[in-house]
């Protein structure tokens, strides 16, 4: 049986608010090649979707940061997502989907893996590459979302909100996220590669 491939793209920000909340997303998907390593390797830098990313890419795992900003990502991962078809001569059938993500109803370093067309919860980077996505006409059920939790302020307010998710990271939830928060990545990612095997049987 041929070993299922999977694109899993980290959602985030570029600088200057790379290393803020909203792109938790991104620090966990190093934490993930750091605890595959070193099947997984480092990232390094290679061009998809017409842009220059960070890409760790092996089998069954590519791992690809998105390299525009979070709320205009759709256009860029639905770019990368036809790349990798075409790149590796596969269906659409044959490669499955990832997003990784941050998620702030959830307690930081907490993972969860989410079905495809679940709630965005007001996330504007799902907002946009599920607006993207929809113009594929395939189906779905090899597309799922990894969640990170990053906490949530006590006031609501969407100022307060957008504040928080674009602060700086600090020492100890960036450790959080590089020690706690990799090897769920992996078992989420695992499950997920169970799941396409028991429906295969």
């Amino acid at each position: 049986m041929a070993l299922p491939r999977f694109l899993v793209v980290s959602l985030g920000n570029q600088a200057p608010f790379f290393d803020c909340l909203h792109s938790a997303g991104h620090f966990a998907l190093s934490a993930a090649q750091k605890a595959l390593a070193p099947s997984q390797p480092r990232f390094a830098s290679e061009r998809y979707g017409k842009k220059a990313c960070m890409v760790s890419s092996a089998l069954p795992y590519t791992f690809i940061q998105s390299p525009t900003m979070m709320n205009n990502c759709g256009p860029w991962v639905l770019a990368a997502w036809k790349e990798m078809l075409q790149r590796h001569g596969l269906q659409s059938s044959e490669l499955g989907l990832v997003i990784v993500h941050d998620e702030l109803e959830a307690s930081l370093g907490a993972v969860k893996i989410r079905k495809w067309e679940a709630s965005h919860r007001g996330h504007n980077g799902i907002k946009s590459v599920k607006n993207s996505l929809d113009s594929v006409n395939c189906p779905r059920d090899r597309w799922s979302r990894i969640s990170i939790g990053i906490g949530r302020p006590v006031e609501r307010t969407p100022d307060v909100v957008a504040d928080y998710v674009l602060r700086k990271m600090s020492s100890h939830q960036k450790q959080t996220i590089d020690s706690e928060v990799g090897p769920k990545i992996v078992r989420s990612l695992r499950e997920l590669q169970d799941r396409w095997h028991e429906d295969q049987d």
